[in-house]
């Protein structure tokens, strides 16, 4: 493997697992209270599945850093502006259809990224990057088809998704923007550029957004700061504080 600066490997490390434990962390809190129970289910499985992939990349991080914090650790005693996910994976959940269009344009991206991973110089990664792209081609597969069928729908569930498209929308730019970080990674061979992805990605998500009868929004002002730690939204404390309250009440507790 290409000898890669060890901060910024930590850093790539910590956005990867941090964008899966706060979204699996917003989807797990549909349990229960799905409009049915076959959605009920799925996104409880959803939750669980983003869950195992931050277990993998928060694992590695804490390898990496060398400090002897593992993925518990690194999920439930850090705080909030030590997190470095992506802002669009903190938003509140809204309704189903708002937390189904997240999910579908999170996964849009994910996919086209993991797939990027495989060929990382890191043979960690690359491996991660191998066990988690099936999941994530079965979460884009179904939330593909939700927002298409939602969208083409009642004209009620119409202008759901329209509105939380637009809602949405002015958050996908930081998934595309790069910083010092994405350059290194990137001429270290291990992660691509972030903006290289953006036209495969309009790719995917068009196709889908036209069968569903969805106009693109045409804003291209983006929300930014969450992947660098340098912003994020009131939403992400309340999130963490309900997530780490057993373990910042019991330091150390185990079963």
């Amino acid at each position: 493997m290409t000898k890669v600066d060890k901060e910024n490997l930590f850093a790539l490390l910590l956005r990867m697992g941090d964008n899966t434990l706060v979204l699996g962390q917003r989807v797990s809190e549909w349990c229960g209270h799905a409009p049915v129970l076959e959605e009920d289910i799925a996104l409880a499985n959803t939750a669980l599945d983003l869950i195992g992939q931050t277990q993998l990349w928060l694992n590695l991080a804490g390898e990496v850093e060398g400090k002897g914090r593992d993925a518990d650790c690194l999920a439930s005693q850090r705080d909030a502006w030590e997190f470095r996910n992506l802002l669009l994976v903190e938003l509140p959940n809204g309704d189903f259809g708002q937390t189904l269009m997240r999910q579908f344009l999170y996964d849009a991206w994910s996919a086209l990224m993991l797939d990027k991973l495989k060929e990382s110089s890191d043979q960690r990664i690359a491996e991660i990057a191998e066990k988690t792209a099936k999941e994530v081609a079965y979460h884009l597969e179904r939330s593909s088809d939700t927002v298409i069928g939602l969208g083409d729908g009642t004209d009620e569930s119409h202008q759901r998704m329209q509105a939380a498209l637009d809602w949405l929308w002015p958050y996908l730019g930081e998934l595309f923007t790069d910083d010092d970080v994405d350059t290194a990674m990137a001429e270290a061979g291990v992660a691509p550029m972030p903006s290289s992805l953006r036209d495969a990605y309009d790719q995917s998500i068009n196709g889908a957004l036209t069968r569903a009868g969805l106009k693109r929004p045409q804003d291209d002002f983006t929300h930014q700061g969450g992947k660098a730690g340098t912003h994020h939204t009131e939403h992400l404390g309340h999130l963490l504080a309900q997530m780490q309250w057993l373990q910042r009440a019991y330091p150390g507790a185990s079963w």
